[in-house]
């Protein structure tokens, strides 16, 4: 009996996932920490706007192509949709027809830090042909991680070495496992941060959808007023108490200010 076909994920669209994030480090000092947050799923191919929600200008919420993307010396310059398909057309992981989406979580009144924001490429059957984990630190420097993927179905499993200093009490001898369901009517991201093969830290974000229109983002804009100020204002706080704890600062290797890497 012919084995049943494997079901490629669902096509995405635009919307909102809100949900927590949740931050448990191992070692050297246990420590744990837990928030709420929402992102936004835009298609780069054709970025949603509405009454409170604007690209490339301000709003209470905004997209900004300049925010994000691999290289940072042309975001005045060219579109974020231009420079990922450039840099994915040059490592063989976009071809015509596909789709590009970002999640991340959007300007509110002029401001936004992203930790981390993702990118899925999207063949015409549905199926993803890679991810791209965009990390940023508070030192201004961002890493685009580029990895291929190799499974069908929602849940993706990929893997990297750590190279960008992002916790200033973690060394940069780590490597992460990174695990996901592809957004739907859910969105889980699991990420295992170790060191030899032992965990040192996990971070995880799990979310429901909810429709991306002026309702529900008035809604937000209330009920977590200081969200993206408040990631900033949260990982420096973390940082106090991790200090207080008995944590030192590890020394921050010299960065380039936009970095790539690619695992094919």
């Amino acid at each position: 009996m012919a084995a049943a076909p494997t079901q490629s994920p669902p096509a995405l669209h635009t919307a909102l996932y809100r949900g927590e994030v949740v931050h448990q480090r191992f070692a050297p000092k246990p420590h744990r920490l837990s928030y709420r947050i929402f992102q936004v799923l835009i298609d780069l191919d054709a970025p949603v706007t509405t009454r409170f929600f604007s690209r490339n200008r301000f709003n209470l919420f905004g997209f900004y192509d300049r925010d994000h993307g691999p290289d940072k010396a042309r975001a005045g310059t060219a579109s974020l949709k231009d420079r990922m398909v450039a840099l994915l057309t040059g490592h063989g992981l976009y071809e015509a027809g596909d789709r590009l989406f970002l999640l991340a979580m959007p300007r509110m009144l002029g401001f936004v830090f992203n930790p981390i924001s993702l990118y899925f490429v999207q063949k015409p059957d549905g199926a993803m042909r890679a991810i791209v984990y965009e990390v940023n630190n508070t030192f201004g420097d961002r890493h685009s991680y580029v990895l291929p993927v190799r499974q069908t179905g929602r849940r993706v499993t990929q893997a990297s070495d750590k190279r960008l200093h992002v916790s200033p009490f973690m060394d940069m001898d780590m490597a992460y496992d990174f695990d996901l369901i592809a957004p739907a009517e859910t969105f889980a991201l699991k990420i295992d941060l170790k060191q030899d093969g032992t965990p040192m830290l996990f971070a995880g974000f799990t979310a429901k959808r909810e429709p991306l229109c002026d309702r529900t983002l008035l809604w937000l804009f209330f009920a977590m007023p200081l969200m993206t100020l408040g990631v900033v204002i949260g990982i420096h706080w973390e940082a106090l108490l991790l200090f207080a704890k008995g944590l030192r600062l590890k020394p921050k290797p010299p960065t380039e200010r936009s970095q790539i890497s690619v695992e094919i």
